[in-house]
């Protein structure tokens, strides 16, 4: 690949990642680096710093580095000449958080690998930590200076980008009162998922489709993510998170904002941000009675998955025995505007449920007049579109056809864009995507700090109350189900049931 097709070559970049003997760091941020590597969207000259506690050489960190790359790597095992060529310019650096030496030798990195490659590199601050150290690390990188050309540095936060509104909103004046929004980074890997990016496209550079996206010919939107595991040895994390929190503030939020935004007028970032805030703004926020009408909540129990037998929630490592934190959560929304009014949006997510996959379903309206005798449409269904993120990444249009045969019976067939049958190769893991997108300075799959206050005043009513009142069911699901009893309620009411895929076998 030539470097006048890829800008990101002439430009000098160094990783500082505060977190480097963790898992995100070896089985995702390494990984990810090394595959843009080995694709040529790496710059020319680039360096890694792993930083942490444990007393390191950098031939022990690239040893461990390796052995994650060859398991977790969609790559598979690594040439062993290719990894020496990049691992050379990964090091470590034995780091302590609060201690004004860690950023003193920051600094001397800096002006060495400068000094060396006679440039001024772009400078990213990746924070693979908890979220109790992002504050102490932002004080730090901004009392040493570390941060201050906002063209060349920025700081990359993971989720959860806090707890609650307050606190989300006590990070982000933090953030702003020391680096300006650009230089902010709040990465959310969903938004990386080929697909996820593929919403864009699919809408906004196809013109059959405009037309029908609206109340007028939409019935009603669902998007589910769902997770065959449990919280595995999580459960000290989830018991503070739950479902809420660890999937519909972000991901889930995020990927309904992708269905329901207003075309932008560009493609710049702050375009397509300023839209998705706007859904989040429209989004009709509920009163207590309206949180027992339109959102439901569940624990999983114990039960068997694949053949083997499965602790209940309450059972799993870290977990209160009486625990009240939802693994389940479906909720339904509306968006008071023009082109949502009065459409259902359904979301859904859980843990232990009978299949993981994560699905956007949007069901279009009946046709006005049926003119076929009922005997010709007795497996008659509504159009709809499914956009599948996983298991397998596709984009189907369920019409109505005839049957082959003298007689005019309909059945639904499908229309499928799938990728694996339409490009070869691999494509690329979303950290690939999104750290590549953070070297090149753009934040359009990157959310800003409005936008995730915004998220945040959205469930904090449900939040409140569900933290409130202890659930008398729980656990109200058995593993390997599709959640409780009350979520089928939830959308049976109004007509609907909720869509899967089937397996492929």
């Amino acid at each position: 690949m030539s470097s006048e097709k890829n800008p990101i070559q002439k430009q000098p970049t160094i990783f500082f990642i505060f977190g480097g003997t963790g898992d995100l760091t070896s089985r995702k941020l390494i990984p990810a680096l090394y595959n843009l590597y080995l694709d040529g969207w790496m710059p020319e000259k680039f360096a890694v710093v792993g930083m942490g506690r444990t007393l390191y050489s950098d031939e022990q960190f690239r040893g461990l580095l390796l052995e994650d790359l060859n398991n977790f790597s969609r790559k598979g095992k690594a040439e062993p000449k290719k990894w020496e060529a990049f691992s050379s310019n990964v090091t470590f650096q034995v780091s302590d958080i609060k201690d004004d030496r860690t950023y003193e030798e920051q600094t001397n990195t800096i002006k060495k690998l400068s000094s060396a490659w006679n440039a001024e590199p772009c400078i990213i601050y990746y924070l693979a930590v908890a979220p109790r150290f992002f504050a102490t690390i932002a004080e730090n990188l901004a009392k040493h200076k570390l941060a201050d050309n906002p063209e060349k540095a920025r700081i990359v936060i993971e989720k959860p980008f806090g707890h609650d509104l307050d606190s989300a909103k006590e990070l982000n004046r933090l953030l702003n009162s020391l680096f300006l929004e650009r230089q902010i980074y709040r990465i959310d890997h969903y938004l990386g998922k080929e697909t996820v990016q593929n919403i864009l496209a699919f809408r906004f550079a196809n013109s059959i489709l405009e037309p029908l996206w609206n109340r007028n010919h939409i019935d009603h939107v669902q998007i589910s993510v769902t997770e065959q595991l449990g919280v595995g040895d999580r459960g000290g994390y989830y018991e503070e998170a739950g479902a809420m929190r660890d999937m519909v503030q972000n991901h889930i939020l995020q990927l309904l904002c992708l269905v329901a935004m207003e075309p932008p007028v560009s493609f710049q970032a702050d375009e397509v941000r300023n839209r998705k805030v706007d859904v989040l703004h429209a989004m009709r926020k509920f009163t207590s009675e309206e949180i027992k009408k339109n959102a439901v909540r569940g624990q999983y129990g114990k039960g068997w998955v694949e053949g083997r037998e499965v602790l209940g929630y309450r059972e799993e490592e870290s977990v209160n025995p009486e625990s009240n934190t939802e693994t389940f959560a479906a909720i339904k929304f509306f968006i008071d505007n023009w082109r949502w009014h009065g459409v259902p949006f359904y979301l859904r997510t859980g843990k232990r449920m009978h299949q993981s996959s994560s699905i956007i379903s949007i069901q279009f309206k009946d046709v006005p007049h049926l003119i076929f005798p009922s005997e010709a449409i007795e497996s008659w269904q509504q159009n709809r579109l499914i956009i599948s993120i996983q298991p397998e990444m596709s984009i189907r249009l369920q019409v109505q056809a005839k049957r082959p045969g003298l007689g005019m019976t309909l059945n639904p067939v499908d229309l499928i864009f799938d990728y694996s049958g339409t490009y070869n190769g691999d494509s690329p893991e979303a950290y690939e995507t999104l750290l590549l997108d953070t070297m090149l300075g753009d934040q359009t799959l990157f959310m800003r700090g409005d936008q995730v206050e915004a998220a945040w005043d959205l469930l904090m009513p449900i939040l409140n109350a569900w933290s409130s009142k202890k659930s008398l069911n729980f656990p109200n699901y058995a593993a390997d189900s599709w959640g409780p009893e009350i979520a089928e309620a939830l959308i049976a009411k109004d007509g609907f049931h909720w869509f899967t895929l089937p397996l492929k076998k």
